[in-house]
């Protein structure tokens, strides 16, 4: 009953916050879709909005404790139930021809993300969200990412900002650039898949390809590479984890207050188990359960997890000083822009030369 007291206020106003945010994300604007921008944009933005407006409502006694609850733990809850919307072998076998592609964009954006870190002198937990977040599923990888290491409500802030700017313009830019260049409608969609950050993002710049390219089958195709890129949030996320925890143990033993329970981010192996879930029943046999599953459940989980991480979103809103965010923004923005021109040229140029840049569906 305490912890309801303490708690319900402040997780209530990010829920109302969050349900608004929703409801633009299915507005349209003429042709414009506001689903570009997203929930979990809109959200983090009214947080900060509403910030400024009454500097003293995230230290209100009756709100803070369950805002601090709602970017936490409702955070972390929206990563398990994301897992429930990955099916491993359906992805793997389905997009297994964007795999070279997909491998060398991750890994161009982490490697850039890296060094620029350590050039520009960029704090390195935004640097790692930025690089994460570009490389693999922009706000759900910096949603699974965050907490594993320990970043501030500021530093989430500040690489949502920066996914979501390249992200509308990859959507506003990318349909007529890769139609310019000569890329095939299969090779679009693996370009779209790989170089755009958000789903949302994807699907808008997909749907506006198949109207240029007069093709159908690129959005589907490009949201599958985009949901096979989205599986490596599984081993960077454990190679963070288990980074840090050794990192801790080693800190901890000198001082002697270790402890893995503390440190090890348990809710990653929560999220591996729901995708573990969801395969198995993939290669069940025909039954109702499973269409009930797949249909109804993994709809719905997907929804669920979406709605959270709006939530949390809007909670570390209400925690940030947007004008220190836009103060010290150049540098993330700079590297966000360095990733997102890599990802670009890396998808394009393995694309040149596994001959997929010229293939049609």
């Amino acid at each position: 009953m305490n912890w309801v007291k303490k708690n319900s206020l402040g997780i209530v106003l990010c829920i109302a916050i969050s349900a608004l945010s929703s409801f633009l994300a299915t507005l349209n604007i003429g042709s414009f879709s506001l689903e570009i921008i997203g929930a979990p944009v809109f959200a983090i933005l009214a947080g900060m909005i509403i910030s400024l407006a009454i500097p003293s409502l995230s230290a209100n006694e009756s709100l803070k404790d369950g805002i601090k609850f709602t970017s936490k733990k409702i955070l972390q809850w929206a990563v398990i139930i994301l897992g429930f919307s990955l099916n491993l072998s359906t992805i793997l076998k389905v997009g297994g021809k964007s795999l070279p592609v997909i491998i060398s964009t991750i890994s161009i954006s982490l490697i850039t993300a890296f060094v620029l870190m350590k050039v520009m002198k960029i704090n390195r937990k935004t640097a790692c969200l930025i690089g994460v977040g570009s490389s693999i599923c922009g706000g759900s990888a910096i949603a699974a990412t965050s907490p594993v290491i320990d970043a501030d409500d500021e530093d989430v802030a500040q690489a949502i900002s920066v996914i979501f700017l390249f992200n509308v313009l990859a959507a506003l830019i990318f349909p007529q650039f890769g139609h310019a260049i000569g890329l095939g409608s299969e090779g679009f969609a693996i370009f779209a898949g790989t170089a755009v950050n958000d789903t949302s993002s994807v699907t808008a710049t997909a749907s506006t390809a198949e109207g240029i390219y007069g093709v159908d089958g690129i959005l589907s195709s490009a949201v599958t590479v985009k949901l096979t890129r989205t599986l490596a949030i599984i081993p960077i996320t454990l190679a963070l984890a288990i980074y840090r925890t050794r990192k801790a143990k080693k800190s901890g033993t000198q001082s002697g207050n270790f402890s893995i329970k503390k440190i090890f981010p348990f809710f990653i192996l929560f999220f591996i188990g729901a995708s573990i879930i969801t395969t198995v029943v993939g290669i069940i046999p025909e039954s109702s359960f499973k269409n009930f599953y797949n249909e109804s459940f993994v709809k719905f989980a997907k929804w669920l997890a979406k709605f959270f991480i709006a939530m949390a979103m809007c909670a570390i809103g209400l925690n940030t000083n947007i004008v220190k965010l836009v103060r010290n923004g150049k540098k993330p923005i700079l590297l966000g822009l360095c990733c997102w021109i890599m990802i670009t040229a890396v998808s394009i140029g393995v694309q040149l030369a596994t001959g997929i840049f010229y293939t049609n569906l």
